[in-house]
């Protein structure tokens, strides 16, 4: 007896170490990178964070024991007050009216040859055109010469004219106006399109926020020590804000039909995520499914989206999970107004 009541009493203190962070971490959206960098970096780690007090609820409630309410407690309050982590309804209507809207992270289309497959460029290229968008924003963008996209119409913009490496938006509707933010001291960018679909104008935006270049295949994700890990990915977030405040200013203006895409390497719990999403509807969370994965890595990351305006009607979600040609999966959602 006295031995199991020991291992009660370090899995509990565990337990509430768990549920303390977790709790502390619904405050993140609410608190801008600027003021706590460092903090931001939870944010990464909150579906691991609920998937670790689940199995404290799951073990305490084999044991019968009262020790179950603190986790259970605290992801009572993150079921009110933050976004799901796992969706269990699916919205799935087809209408011919539908605008197809696709974002894919497609990692320079396998220029560095991570996949060792020499067609991966190709079968991307394939897969895009199979599924047919109306319309696609490709972050990590490269002008390659076998592109091969059957859209008619394009919006390409590199960080430098001799560079090939930016961001892209193909529409198979006229473009009527495009630009770019031109994130200052930064390799990303987030650039937009207005398309003249029958007598609506839509705006496009494509967005990448700045990358945290973390690769989870190394030690200390890639950085010499801890250290320089923390403040390197706390320079990343600070980055992160002011391109978000800067995207935000732009669309103010705006006020017509709306769409935002793209990779915000950040999550569905941060700062950023929060202030991008104010006032629009979010289509993973309207027709999305499970766990809504975009990110390849060792627990589920959602760090793509599509966003919308509140007018929108967004009919269908899908991530193509099975589509493992980049390191992210691509998304794709059916709207319309």
């Amino acid at each position: 007896m006295k031995k199991k009541s020991i291992l009660n009493t370090v899995l509990f203190i565990i337990n509430s170490v768990g549920a303390t962070i977790l709790l502390l971490s619904y405050l993140l959206p609410y608190i801008s990178p600027k003021t706590f960098p460092s903090l931001t970096i939870l944010g990464l780690f909150v579906p691991f964070l609920i998937a670790f007090n689940l199995v404290f609820v799951i073990y305490w409630l084999i044991k019968f024991h009262k020790n179950l309410f603190v986790s259970s407690f605290v992801l009572l309050i993150g079921w009110f007050v933050s976004p799901p982590l796992f969706k269990l309804t699916k919205k799935d209507i087809i209408l011919s009216k539908d605008l197809k809207v696709m974002s894919y992270n497609v990692r320079m289309f396998n220029l560095y040859k991570w996949i060792e497959d020499v067609t991966t460029e190709q079968k991307i290229y394939e897969f895009i055109n199979n599924e047919s968008p109306d319309i696609i924003c490709l972050q990590e963008f490269y002008n390659s010469d076998l592109l091969d996209i059957k859209l008619p119409h394009k919006y390409i913009k590199t960080s430098t004219e001799s560079n090939k490496f930016g961001l892209a938006i193909y529409s198979k509707f006229p473009i009527i106006n495009s630009g770019s933010l031109d994130f200052e001291l930064s390799s990303n960018n987030s650039i937009f399109i207005d398309v003249l679909k029958n007598n609506d104008t839509i705006r496009i935006y494509n967005v990448h926020l700045e990358s945290l270049k973390i690769n989870p295949n190394k030690e200390n994700f890639g950085e010499k020590n801890s250290e320089r890990l923390l403040k390197r990915l706390s320079k990343g977030f600070e980055k992160q804000t002011y391109q978000t405040e800067r995207l935000l200013q732009h669309e103010y203006s705006w006020k017509g039909k709306q769409i935002i895409c793209g990779d915000f390497n950040n999550t569905a719990y941060s700062w950023v995520y929060k202030k991008l999403s104010k006032n629009k509807k979010d289509a993973f969370l309207t027709c999305g499914l499970g766990l809504g994965k975009t990110f390849r890595y060792i627990y589920p990351l959602r760090i793509d989206f599509i966003l919308t305006d509140q007018k929108a009607t967004i009919n269908q979600f899908k991530t193509y999970n099975e589509i493992k040609l980049s390191d992210h999966f691509p998304i794709m959602s059916r709207l319309h107004w």
